[in-house]
């Protein structure tokens, strides 16, 4: 069977038989990937605490027919190690796992700019900072994580102009349905009507403007929280199974 190499982080594991695991992984050049690791829950397993959710790994791996096989694994930074110690951090991570694997659609279509974004995303979650820090830090980071993904999917939303008619804000209605703020013209039935320091700071977010995030009012913050959990939900479909741990 042919092999490559690639760096990727683990998204999620799944048991297979009495001793492997099926590992879906988000990699640098090849997109989304499904590999065995065999062997990997045997307690003689070379490299079974390096193939956990959150670690970003150098793997080598063999091509097979449905499903690839894990060769060899180096860790190249244990982010799931670090988030493990404060619950907030941790659930937040969970949460971009999850939509980094169903946003990137197809085994082994590149999604470079979405790999980049989650181990950017993944290492600024587990910088400085304390365990215990509020939860408003860990969701700004998650914030600006899901608004970018959602972009480089295709999906990204409007904070100032008008998503129907592009006429300049800033305007007091947003709907996920519509792609973000409408114009009093353009206004839909049940849309939501953030304050203007929400849209702002949502625009924080998405162009990863740090020093206007980080001087956001708290209530401001978890307004966005809500409208970018709305916005991800719409445009998935069906909401996440990890969001309504963070959340609570």
């Amino acid at each position: 069977m042919p092999l490559y190499r690639d760096e990727a982080v683990v998204l999620r594991t799944q048991k297979l038989g009495e001793a492997d695991r099926i590992v879906t992984l988000l990699s640098r050049h090849r997109g989304r990937i499904r590999a065995v690791a065999k062997g990997v829950r045997r307690t003689s397993s070379k490299f079974g605490s390096r193939l956990e959710p959150f670690s970003y790994v150098d793997l080598q791996l063999a091509e097979g027919r449905s499903l690839d096989v894990i060769t060899q694994a180096e860790t190249l930074a244990p982010y799931g190690a670090r988030l493990g110690a404060d619950y907030d951090r941790y659930t937040a991570g969970t949460v971009m796992l999850e939509t980094a694997e169903r946003l990137v659609v197809e085994d082994k279509e590149p999604a470079v700019q979405q790999f980049l974004l989650l181990v950017g995303a993944l290492r600024a979650l587990t910088g400085p900072g304390e365990p215990g820090t509020p939860l408003r830090g860990p969701v700004s980071v998650l914030d600006s994580f899901l608004l970018r993904s959602l972009a480089v999917a295709g999906y990204a939303p409007s904070f100032d102009a008008c998503a129907r008619c592009g006429v300049t804000g800033p305007h007091r209605a947003f709907s996920p349905a519509a792609g973000g703020a409408l114009c009093p013209s353009c206004r839909l039935p049940g849309s939501a009507s953030p304050a203007l320091q929400t849209m702002a700071l949502l625009g924080a977010l998405l162009a990863g403007e740090w020093d206007v995030v980080t001087a956001a009012d708290e209530r401001h913050a978890r307004e966005a929280h809500s409208l970018v959990a709305a916005y991800l939900a719409w445009h998935l479909e069906r909401g996440l199974k990890s969001l309504p741990h963070l959340t609570r």
